[in-house]
């Protein structure tokens, strides 16, 4: 884990666009946040995840949960399980409680904000079941690659929360990102390929409006699924 100071002054993995809410936006904050918003802050420590969804579940942490296609979709289909959603967009984090209220999810909490300063702090060793990444901010200009969430030292210490047998879930439709990503999970060394290369895109993960608008412009889809050792 990075000290204090790196910690402090860490290139941001996002490009936050603020955009303007709708009023069903600004409704569905006020009624639903304070059912599934997660009020967290680098200062709290660890978060107490028992307390947070009422009980003790396998755990699964999303980056990136955008409009909440995937993630609501996932977690009702997998209420055994609990998910943490983070989301920088509000818009998006609305859209996601509607559809969480929608599908009556108590297995689903989200947080807003940059998502690297909750895995330095506010997440246990070993705490996660899954950690899925779908369709991140792909930075596309070279000297932006840096500030692609998929890099050695974010994947070390993501690795580093999975429990042994925990899944690490990504999918781009970038081809010189899924590169990267390949390149990346394959040289951690607590983390091993469930495939040779890329997966199919497996059935669980429902295609989402990032991925049609991939397919829409004519480029592929990889998926990559590992595994902790």
């Amino acid at each position: 884990m990075p000290d204090e100071e790196s910690q402090h002054r860490h290139i941001l993995t996002f490009n936050f666009r603020q955009g303007r809410n709708k009023p069903r936006h600004d409704e569905a904050f006020a009624r639903l946040w304070p059912r599934y918003g997660l009020e967290w802050t680098p200062e709290d420590g660890r978060i107490d995840t028992a307390a947070l969804f009422g009980r003790t579940a396998p755990l699964v942490l999303e980056i990136g949960s955008g409009n909440g296609e995937a993630a609501a979709a996932m977690a009702d289909a997998d209420r055994d399980r609990d998910l943490l959603a983070v989301e920088v967009y509000p818009q998006g984090i609305a859209d996601l409680m509607d559809r969480a209220e929608e599908r009556g999810l108590d297995n689903l909490r989200i947080y807003q904000g940059d998502a690297l300063p909750l895995l330095w702090r506010g997440l246990a060793p070993e705490s996660l079941d899954e950690v899925r990444v779908y369709f991140p901010d792909p930075w596309p200009k070279k000297r932006h690659h840096k500030r692609r969430i998929i890099q050695a030292e974010h994947v070390a210490t993501l690795a580093g929360l999975l429990r042994s047998g925990g899944l690490f879930h990504c999918a781009t439709d970038i081809a010189d990102y899924a590169e990267q990503m390949l390149d990346v999970l394959t040289a951690e060394p607590s983390l091993e390929n469930t495939e040779d290369g890329f997966a199919a895109r497996p059935e669980r993960r429902p295609v989402t409006k990032f991925e049609r608008r991939g397919v829409k412009a004519g480029r592929d889809i990889f998926d990559l699924v590992f595994r902790k050792k």
